[in-house]
């Protein structure tokens, strides 16, 4: 077994969250790799960039979406069609310590960076990064840095 094999394609990719590439998008994400060798996945070119990524989307889902919740953002990020969605509801909330109805605030750093932790983990199936990699990537999407 190749080294590639063992480790979860959205660490490879840089890509923690897992963000698909949207069809037919020709937006670049900051910090996107100038390659495209993934046909399904967005890659950065390191895991500050793919963070700094997730954080935008999740900040939007607030913003321009009014999702404020675990469930309400969970939902939306990993939609039942392809995730057993109350299971990542679940494992996300109990991570955050709240319930899945709870509100939450992504605006604050310290909820962003727990919620990208959790996504992280339930995506790859474990987290990682230093709390400094999370803390810079989640800064950046804040555009705190």
């Amino acid at each position: 077994m190749t080294k590639d094999c063992v480790v979860p394609r959205g660490i490879r990719l840089n890509n923690p969250g897992n963000i698909k590439e949207a069809p037919g998008d020709k937006t670049q994400w900051q910090g996107e790799r100038a390659t495209d060798d993934d046909p399904v996945f967005e890659e950065f070119v390191s895991p500050e960039a793919g963070i700094r990524a997730l954080a935008r989307i999740l900040l939007g889902y607030q913003r321009r979406h009014g999702l404020n919740t675990v469930a309400g953002i969970i939902n939306r990020w990993a939609p039942g069609c392809e995730n057993d969605t109350g299971s990542y509801i679940a494992h996300v909330a109990s991570r955050l310590g709240v319930t899945p109805d709870q509100a939450i605030d992504v605006t604050r750093p310290e909820t962003m960076a727990a919620l990208v932790e959790a996504i992280i983990r339930h995506e790859n199936g474990r987290q990682p990064y230093a709390r400094e990699v999370i803390l810079a990537g989640v800064d950046m999407g804040l555009g705190r840095a």
